[in-house]
């Protein structure tokens, strides 16, 4: 079987096969994306940067139907979900659309000492390697592609091995918006094909999705040929409960908060931290809705995340945790479960679980809750419910993490910056920060 494959994994079967780039096709990739910086990137203005960014969302709403049955079959996303992600694609590349003008306005500096003028000036700086997950094929290309486009920088995009429909897919969708050739390439290449042009000199950035393993190696990489990395990587994100007038409201919120994408999400809550007295009833409410959640529950993206996620489970019972669960595992098909007891001194403890599993935890106080939630080396998302305001903002600054919601799960938007600290990685996507990561901000002094 070929590298790029897609594998239903409702079923196990191999839809299709792609073939792996050439070296030759590589380098011809490159030398597209170079020379479409140079050209085009170079002679066009922001406003008609701005104009095939709208383009470009408009083909995304008009091929949604399309675009969804594909990461449908790809990586198991139930339907609704997949129309929904193709949406929020959409509309992140309308909102760099819209605010490009005054995300790349020029910035005035007052002068300290003497007279003329000084201001910054945001350009783009080149070729881009973007390196992307299959958890959200569409959603995770648009927060590096939309910003970088707008900016000017071009993109030589590696998409997951499973997800090959929907990379030739939007690679279809800039060519047809009006882009020009190597402004926007899909290519279906090895590890050590991106190795290599991380390396190249023409590639001027990278930014990765993925595990801690590979943000390290690319890290490493890039490092070594002093190129600027972005890095959105795991997390195991704290579910904080410490006050609530609706346990029910609050139940429901962790269940939707654990389970969106089945799980399979990096800033997906996974460790639920519950006040000492609301931690039986938090317990019980929680543990029959996950098992009641069992019928209808999508696959996993495949049997071989399946078999990780049993693998971690296992070991958590090995150690001592308890497991509520319901049903039967069937290829990558996982029942939903529920770990409590999970030891401090369990492998499973400092790992992601990436699947519908949760974890619960008691505390004791705020300060207790506050040293469990961080007591990972993951840093990407958190979630802290309460009804007092004043404790909201007290344990919210307390957090190390990139991103905070306060009594609300899914409050995500184009607008608000995403990203994490400690093995989480580092720098930020979406929002006026997502466009300000490869950017040349260029100093004008004037006197």
């Amino acid at each position: 079987m070929s590298l790029y494959a897609v594998v239903d994994p409702a079923t196990g079967k191999t839809v299709r096969e792609y073939p792996t780039a050439t070296d030759e096709e590589m380098q011809a990739a490159l030398s597209a994306a170079d020379k479409a910086h140079r050209e085009w990137s170079r002679r066009s203005t922001i406003s008609e940067r701005a104009g095939l960014l709208t383009r470009v969302a408009e083909l995304h709403t008009e091929r949604r139907d399309e675009l969804a049955k594909i990461i449908q079959r790809e990586m198991g996303k139930p339907l609704d979900q997949s129309l929904g992600e193709v949406d929020f694609s959409a509309a992140i590349y309308q909102y760099y659309a819209d605010n490009a003008e005054k995300f790349l306005a020029d910035e005035p500096i007052d002068l300290v000492e003497g007279t003329g003028s000084a201001l910054i000036r945001r350009r783009s700086i080149g070729v881009l390697i973007g390196i992307m997950p299959w958890n959200y094929p569409y959603y995770q290309v648009a927060r590096f592609a939309g910003p970088n486009l707008a900016l000017g920088n071009t993109i030589v995009l590696k998409h997951a091995p499973q997800c090959p429909e929907s990379a030739a897919a939007l690679h279809q969708i800039f060519s047809d918006a009006g882009y020009p050739e190597g402004a926007y390439v899909n290519v279906y290449a090895t590890n050590e094909q991106i190795a290599d042009a991380i390396a190249d000199p023409r590639v001027q950035g990278v930014s990765l999705t993925g595990s801690e393993r590979a943000g390290a190696a690319v890290a490493e990489i890039a490092g070594r040929n002093l190129k600027k990395v972005v890095l959105e990587l795991g997390g195991s994100d704290p579910f904080i409960v410490l006050s609530s007038d609706d346990l029910d409201a609050t139940v429901k919120a962790a269940v939707e908060g654990r389970f969106e994408n089945t799980g399979q999400a990096c800033n997906a809550a996974k460790r639920f931290i519950i006040a000492e007295d609301l931690y039986d009833d938090f317990v019980g409410k929680f543990t029959a809705e996950v098992l009641a959640s069992a019928d209808g529950l999508a696959p996993l993206s495949s049997v071989a995340a399946a078999d990780r996620l049993a693998e971690q489970v296992k070991q958590a019972i090995a150690e001592g945790a308890t497991l509520e669960s319901e049903g039967e595992r069937q290829g990558a098909f996982f029942p939903p479960a529920v770990l409590t007891n999970v030891s401090p001194d369990s492998r499973t403890y400092r790992e992601e679980l990436f699947g519908p599993v949760a974890t619960v935890y008691k505390a004791g106080s705020e300060a207790e809750a506050v040293e469990l939630a961080n007591d990972t080396p993951f840093g990407l998302g958190s979630y802290v419910f309460t009804t007092d305001p004043a404790q909201a903002d007290r344990v919210a600054d307390s957090l190390d993490a990139g991103m905070v919601f306060v009594n609300a799960v899914g409050a995500e938007g184009v607008e608000l910056p995403f990203g994490g600290v400690k093995r989480s990685g580092f720098g930020r996507e979406l929002g006026k920060y997502g466009i300000d990561e490869f950017v040349n901000k260029k100093l004008i002094r004037i006197s």
